[in-house]
């Protein structure tokens, strides 16, 4: 059965503040856990109103140290934002703090806009286009330090950190596929090349000392309640959501609303089912059949679950559903 796993972006909700949102990340990571969810993970953005993870690594130690048995991880650091050696330090104290449990996905995006890019990077010569190189440099402060190394990172070196390469397009799937590395696809929010990446990474996969085989994740929206009509109204705020950064209105996570995408103009609602095409939405029958035809379409290992709920409570339920749904799932195959 293909694993479950949760996205988390700490989301700021309208008339809320990013302290409340850190305090639902951790209850959140607490009650995936119990559910048996295997991963939580969190995304790196900036210059973000609706999202409170910028400080990425920061929360991960939130999370990890509230909970016991859950992988905790990034989905992902955004490389070019960072020095690889400053990476590896974090991620080296994480997995020296919480061992065998912490993971560490990668991506080359900016995770904001250009302007603040540049403030993030204060030189952008040394960026995108190094990205296969930082990755490379990064796993190389995990190994075992020699003797003549002059470089290490303390703590970093030697810890068993997991690392995954992120992708939205084919670039990714060549690097992870090249690098031997699991490769998580971001097809919750850009989901054109989804099944032309994987088919990539699968055919040119090389094994390596941590991976023998291809590892894929695959993101998908998955928003569940008791009925198809109370989904698709929670589903609404991220339908907002997307409609407003697309739009340059980036802003908190709005509250639903009755008959949102209908009064819609045609050219953002065709940007909605392109970009929202990975969405499972709905009543606890219409999301087993949602996510099972998506496992089937993509033979995904494991699926990374976004819910972008704006009340907590009904966000928790909706990953009871999905759990309920994923062990329905199990026992059937």
């Amino acid at each position: 059965m293909t694993t479950l796993s949760v996205l988390d972006l700490s989301p700021v909700t309208e008339g809320s503040t990013a302290a409340q949102s850190l305090r639902n990340t951790l209850d959140l990571a607490r009650h995936a856990e119990t559910l048996g969810f295997h991963r939580y993970w969190l995304a790196e953005h900036h210059n973000m109103a609706g999202i409170a993870s910028a400080a990425t690594s920061v929360v991960i130690a939130h999370v990890a140290a509230g909970t016991s048995t859950i992988r905790v991880g990034a989905g992902g650091i955004m490389l070019p934002n960072h020095a690889p050696l400053v990476i590896a330090e974090q991620f080296g104290t994480l997995a020296a703090l919480h061992p065998g449990r912490i993971d560490l996905g990668i991506g080359r995006a900016p995770g904001t806009d250009m302007l603040t890019a540049r403030a993030l990077r204060r030189n952008l010569e040394a960026g995108v286009d190094n990205f296969p190189q930082d990755v490379v440099e990064l796993m190389g402060y995990f190994e075992p330090a020699t003797p003549e190394q002059r470089i290490r990172a303390v703590p970093g070196e030697g810890e068993q950190v997991e690392v995954w390469v992120l992708g939205s397009s084919l670039y990714g799937a060549q690097l992870a596929a090249m690098l031997g590395l699991p490769y998580a696809f971001a097809s919750h929010f850009a989901p054109a090349e989804l099944d032309h990446a994987i088919e990539i990474y699968r055919s040119r996969f090389q094994p390596s000392e941590r991976l023998a085989k291809p590892y894929v994740m695959a993101g998908i929206n998955v928003v569940a309640a008791e009925t198809d009509a109370e989904a698709k109204l929670l589903f609404t705020s991220v339908q907002q959501a997307f409609v407003n950064l697309r739009s340059g209105r980036p802003g908190r996570l709005p509250a639903p609303v009755e008959g949102y995408e209908r009064d819609l103009d045609p050219v953002a609602r065709q940007m909605l089912s392109q970009t929202l095409a990975c969405a499972v939405v709905g009543s606890p029958e219409t999301v087993r059949r949602g996510v099972e035809a998506f496992i089937a379409r993509t033979g995904a290992d494991e699926l990374m679950v976004t819910a972008q709920v704006f009340d907590h409570v009904a966000r928790k339920r909706s990953y009871e559903i999905l759990a309920e749904v994923g062990a329905a799932l199990a026992k059937a195959a």
